[in-house]
């Protein structure tokens, strides 16, 4: 992974526009190609790492596991270790999380009316 220079100007102006603009913000906490599905499948039920997997056609383990790292460093989502004889992992929504849901439908409302077919 690539090393990121905290003082480089670039990570200044993300750092304005995050902190100044709330649908950028936003969209960097639960944007990106993967992020929605997770939130979605997560909506529905808590799950597994296997069911998430299985749930989410085309996402590879390393971009499964970096997602829900991502979304748990923001408070999206909980992870909870189960010990036992194997380690049973649950993945919940927080309230944080839960409160992404009208946003979801609403970005689906909107896809629907320009004619993309939701896939969600």
């Amino acid at each position: 992974m690539t090393r990121i220079k905290a003082t480089s100007s670039n990570q200044f102006n993300k750092k304005i526009i995050t902190t100044k603009c709330p649908v950028t913000f936003t969209l960097l906490k639960m944007g990106g190609r993967w992020k929605p599905l997770i939130i979605n499948r997560l909506l529905q039920a808590d799950k597994r790492y296997g069911d998430l997997k299985k749930s989410i056609p085309g996402i590879s383990e390393k971009m499964l596991t970096q997602s829900l790292k991502e979304l748990e460093t923001d408070g999206l989502i909980a992870r909870h270790a189960h010990p036992g004889a194997r380690l049973h992992v649950t993945y919940t929504l927080t309230e944080k999380g839960r409160d992404l849901h009208p946003i979801l439908t609403t970005m689906v409302d909107w896809a629907g009316k320009y004619n993309v077919e939701p896939s969600m």
